[in-house]
């Protein structure tokens, strides 16, 4: 396995970076995940504008995109594999102790890793934590993830894949590293940007390909919705048969079933969209 670290390609077991490196000691970083498939990325112009976006918002230096795309190119023709997730991690760089940042340059890794198609349904469960949507990182993709890893640990014990969020004023905001989707009375909603959660470039394109509406949902919509489905990278659309104790008979139901095959068919037709 190659990995890039900061202008060139390593073998992984010699791939360093500084353990005073800045997204070590802090967390002041940001990340992209992107499905590759037959070593092509899937909407890296969009994952690279969010890449850029999140970085400004930790007031970081813009990546660059050129550099970026170099970077990944190597790495998929590097590892051959049919299906991959390719991670970009963009960090503040070798920086002093604390929150202080350096003026050394930022750090670019791009590694990939082998990936197996998800399940057409999963099972979720709901956490007591919540989301901040007035914290400075809301919207970022930012490599300060400890509070999922706490979570995504409480859905594995519970034999769930995925754990879902609300945010301080009670409503539903989303998953460790997913976007919730409910079908409520026939409509397909899901929680706005404003409530939290990731703008995600799956729902994104799920929003555009579906007709999807945004709206602020209370958290117990989870207890009735018709149809429930989590969108990401690399669950593409994935259907919902279980949230806590509640099964969903019948998932994936018929919107939900419809949203997969679009969402399919979209994305095997434009590898940029």
């Amino acid at each position: 396995m190659q990995i890039w670290v900061n202008g060139g390609l390593v073998d992984a077991d010699s791939a360093r970076v500084s353990v005073l490196d800045h997204g070590i000691t802090v967390g002041d970083g940001v990340f992209e995940t992107m499905k590759a498939t037959d070593g092509q990325a899937f909407a890296l112009t969009r994952h690279l504008d969010r890449l850029t976006a999140s970085a400004r918002g930790l007031g970081l230096p813009d990546p660059d995109h050129d550099e970026v795309r170099r970077a990944c190119a190597a790495v998929l023709a590097a590892n051959p594999m049919p299906l991959g997730r390719l991670r970009v991690t963009y960090t503040g760089g070798l920086s002093p102790l604390g929150s202080d940042r350096g003026d050394a340059p930022a750090t670019l890794v791009v590694a990939l890793g082998e990936s197996t198609r998800r399940p057409d349904s999963t099972a979720v469960i709901t956490v007591p934590w919540t989301r901040n949507e007035r914290s400075a990182l809301a919207g970022l993709k930012t490599t300060s993830y400890a509070e999922n890893v706490v979570a995504l640990a409480r859905a594995r014990e519970n034999g769930a894949s995925e754990a879902l969020f609300a945010n301080t004023v009670g409503q539903l905001c989303e998953g460790t590293g997913s976007n919730v989707f409910v079908v409520l009375d026939g409509q397909l909603l899901t929680p706005p940007v404003a409530s939290g959660c990731l703008a995600g470039i799956t729902r994104a394109l799920a929003v555009e390909w579906t007709g999807a509406q945004e709206a602020d949902l209370p958290f117990d919509v989870l207890e009735r919705a018709d149809e429930i489905f989590l969108t990401s990278t690399l669950r593409d659309v994935q259907a919902v048969h279980r949230v806590d104790g509640r099964d969903l008979p019948g998932a994936p139901g018929p919107v939900t079933a419809k949203a997969m095959r679009v969402f399919e068919e979209r994305a095997q037709d434009n590898l940029e969209p």
